[in-house]
């Protein structure tokens, strides 16, 4: 019986005391409590910023959007630009922020005014991106479908909806990241083929245990060739730690391996601010009692290679190989001594993330980054 009375008791006491309990009572202040009876004066409350103002502009043709804010009270500013199932998240101090789009449609832009993190006011806009010709900004640089004394003997337009069986898929982040200490998983689903282009997307996302995604495709046992004029027109990814590239490896590198079945890189480009973004790299490499590579480079006067398409060529014989972009020539090697450079050589296309030569992404890069890909020809 005075277990009951002493437990009675102390379940009044606590009735009394909630129904007592002390605290902000406002709901617009910072430490509101909702179980607080009666107001005890703690309230305090955050001077949020306010008067978000932004102009967006978007240039024609261009996927360019570029965001300019202003407020008071603002200690920076966040863009959040989606794209599709993708997003950006852009921190400036001066309120301005731009991203490129590369295929047409509305997207969705959130602007915000922060005082911290987490202590934001935030208005969402939309912007409509347009391209003249099937959702992408065709202008830039291209070639003829014929040159004399050339027969045009293989060719991908990348007019279907998926590739052609010519090419194949490669998964994963291969052995040492490629070799090079790259930092992407490769997957198929990097991979679209729309509207005459083929796509290929590198992400910033959690896969397969790597923080990158990206695709690489290759024609090995299905398409080769030796000696010719290859024109590839494409528009590269930009920034910091992206690596496109567009090459070839000897056929027989199954049975020799690398460097001995030789390798032409027919355009790479390290991403980065500057020089790198404009810059286009053609190389080649094989064994000579060990690793041996030579090779060659051009640079825009002014822009990125990103801001439209340009083609690159070689024009390979049995005696050099010569390296163009946008039909300047600015490399040459004699391989009239190096056998590798005289076998069956097969296409691969690919966009890595990090590695040895460019280094790693940073603060800086925006991602996804696409190259786009209009066409490889090769005539003999």
């Amino acid at each position: 019986m005075k277990r009951n009375i002493f437990l009675f008791c102390l379940l009044l006491l606590t009735t009394l005391f909630i129904k007592c309990e002390k605290g902000c009572t406002d709901p617009n202040a910072e430490n509101y409590n909702p179980d607080a009876k009666k107001d005890n004066g703690s309230c305090y409350y955050i001077d949020l910023p306010s008067n978000l103002n932004y102009t967006i502009t978007n240039a024609a043709n261009s996927g360019l959007v570029e965001v300019a804010a202003t407020a008071a009270n603002e200690n920076f500013f966040t863009f959040v630009f989606l794209d599709g199932t993708d997003s950006t998240i852009i921190t400036s101090v001066d309120g301005q922020a731009s991203y490129s789009y590369f295929t047409s449609g509305t997207y969705a832009i959130k602007i915000r005014a922060n005082l911290s993190t987490s202590q934001f006011i935030e208005v969402i806009d939309s912007v409509s991106v347009s391209f003249n010709s099937g959702g992408v900004n065709n202008t830039g640089y291209t070639t003829p479908l014929n040159y004399p004394n050339y027969t045009l003997t293989w060719q991908d337009e990348f007019n279907g909806t998926s590739l052609s069986s010519d090419w194949i898929h490669e998964i994963g982040n291969g052995s040492w990241g490629w070799g090079n200490n790259e930092l992407q998983y490769y997957r198929q689903q990097n991979t679209t083929v729309e509207n005459g282009y083929l796509t290929i997307r590198a992400k910033q996302e959690n896969y397969g245990g790597f923080n990158y995604t990206s695709s690489r495709i290759k024609t090995q046992g299905n398409i080769f060739h030796t000696y010719g004029r290859i024109d590839i027109r494409a528009k590269l990814p930009y920034g910091q730690g992206l690596w496109p590239a567009l090459w070839m490896l000897g056929e027989n590198f199954s049975s020799t391996g690398w460097p001995s079945c030789g390798e032409i890189d027919i355009m790479e480009m390290i991403g980065g601010n500057g020089w790198n973004d404009r810059t286009v790299h053609g190389t080649v490499h094989w064994e000579d009692n060990g690793h041996a590579s030579y090779g060659g480079h051009n640079t825009l006067s002014s822009g990125k290679l990103a801001d439209e398409f340009h083609v690159f060529s070689i024009i390979w014989s049995p005696g050099s190989i010569k390296w163009l972009r946008d039909d300047i020539q600015y490399h040459i090697i004699d391989i009239n001594n190096l056998s590798a450079f005289h076998n069956n050589f097969f296409f691969i296309f690919n966009v890595a993330v990090g590695g040895n030569w460019p280094g790693s992404p940073d603060g800086s890069t925006i991602f996804p980054q696409t190259m786009i890909v209009d066409y490889v020809r090769v005539f003999q």
